[in-house]
């Protein structure tokens, strides 16, 4: 008998042998180890601030403060010089789009939770950039009030998209004396959102696209944060009341009470609303009321119902979460693909909503943890952020939102991870995380 014959026989019956001997009453199969997708369990502080600092590194390197002359590339020193010519040195991103705004906010909280003042440098070093860059273009615009100019939206929005969620982390930066010479900046931001910004007939946010009296659901972010940080910064009372308005009577119209779910388009027109649950948008919702319960009063008639609203749509989203971790796309359409950007804004919210006390971290903290090791999945060595779903308008068919392109230079995916990864740093410090019967469990 062939010698390589013989020791195939013998292999065969060894593992026979070894599989005869795993069953029921040779094994503990409770312990056998599950096949996850990715880690499972409680992150460690240490992974998350590297995920965190591989990003920064990235977006330092990749979004210039600079102003470069449109003809030669020659970089402008003296600001006196700027004129219709003068453009933003080309990055990988704007360093005044709504998503940047959200970026700062991520930095800021980075640098909070780390002790690491690179992040808050970043922000500073923007937006004192920023401010000498607009300071300059204002007194160009000035003298020539009929030349359009670079950052010409930044002074004067057309949207809330230009103007909200940049306003609100000008704030955020300013309160934290981490930028200066801003508010200036901040009053022309905040008097378009609260004077200029189409409203229906009960001074509800709309657009008159893609039809006209349109709600967008993305909306109350790019509202909701920028006038609650106004109400706390200026003391003024009339920001909050503007902020909660918009919460309820966005809610009244686009909350699927049964689903614990938001609508992302609601026209006034339409008899019948359909609704489709895009990811990003709901992201965008829970986080603005996140936002908000941050500086509302306690003692705000309206707090209770934002809180409600808050605790009700994260059990809807709950209810929704992959076994990876992830929600997709469309989140009750599970053949949609996973995306990335909304997972990381509902770990952040629902990991602040548990270090806040709204909801049950026993409930919620293993879910957080599930979707935290999802998101750090998506952030490659070099720093960018996979999986990302690019800007979204509002469709009412599924195809839309189905085959909706990801890409790694869709900006709105790098501020949610930097304020999630931060908020979790917090969720772990101040939670003991166990595995109990190979179940992530928090205990107090």
């Amino acid at each position: 008998m062939p010698h390589r014959f013989v020791i195939t026989c013998f292999l065969i019956a060894v593992g026979f042998a070894a599989k005869a001997q795993v069953n029921d009453v040779t094994t503990p199969l409770h312990m056998l180890k599950p096949d996850y997708p990715h880690a499972y369990g409680a992150p460690e502080v240490d992974d998350i601030e590297l995920v965190l600092s591989t990003m920064y590194d990235y977006l330092n390197r990749v979004t210039p403060a600079q102003l470069v002359d449109r003809t030669s590339g020659k970089v402008i020193s003296d600001y006196t010089t700027v004129d219709e010519n003068s453009i933003m040195k080309q990055g990988d991103f704007r360093l005044t789009s709504y998503e940047w705004g959200v970026t700062y906010a991520g930095m800021l909280l980075a640098a909070k939770q780390t002790g690491e003042s690179k992040y808050s440098n970043y922000v500073s070093e923007r937006l004192e950039f920023l401010s000498k860059a607009l300071t300059a273009f204002d007194a160009f615009a000035d003298k020539n009030p009929d030349t359009k100019y670079q950052l010409m939206r930044t002074l004067h929005p057309h949207a809330l998209d230009d103007c909200g969620a940049i306003c609100a982390a000008m704030i955020k930066a300013t309160k934290e004396d981490k930028a200066n010479n801003l508010d200036w900046i901040i009053s022309y931001q905040i008097d378009y959102i609260s004077n200029d910004q189409f409203r229906l007939h009960d001074n509800t946010l709309a657009r008159n696209r893609p039809q006209p009296n349109a709600l967008w659901l993305d909306d109350l972010f790019m509202s909701v944060p920028a006038l609650a940080q106004m109400g706390s910064y200026s003391g003024e009372t009339k920001y909050f009341e503007d902020a909660v308005k918009q919460v309820l009577q966005f809610s009244d119209r686009m909350f699927n009470d049964e689903k614990g779910l938001f609508m992302h388009g609601w026209i006034q027109e339409m008899d019948e609303h359909p609704q489709f649950h895009w990811a990003r948008a709901n992201g965008w919702a829970v986080m603005a009321m996140v936002e908000l319960l941050e500086v509302l009063p306690e003692v705000h008639p309206g707090r209770e119902q934002v809180l409600d609203i808050l605790q009700r749509h994260i059990r809807g989203l709950a209810n929704y979460q992959d076994g990876t971790g992830f929600w997709h796309q469309l989140i009750d359409r599970n053949d949609t693909y996973l995306e990335t950007s909304a997972t990381a804004i509902y770990t952040y919210s629902i990991a602040r909503a548990i270090n806040r006390g709204y909801v049950d971290a026993k409930v919620y903290g293993p879910m957080v943890c599930l979707a935290w090791n999802a998101v750090a999945t998506k952030v490659s060595d070099s720093g960018q952020v996979e999986g990302t779903c690019v800007g979204t308008g509002m469709g009412f068919d599924p195809a839309f939102y189905y085959y909706r392109p990801v890409h790694v230079f869709a900006a709105h995916g790098y501020g949610p991870v930097l304020l999630a990864g931060a908020e979790m740093i917090e969720l772990l410090k101040n939670h003991d995380i166990q595995s109990n019967d190979s179940a992530t469990m928090l205990y107090d």
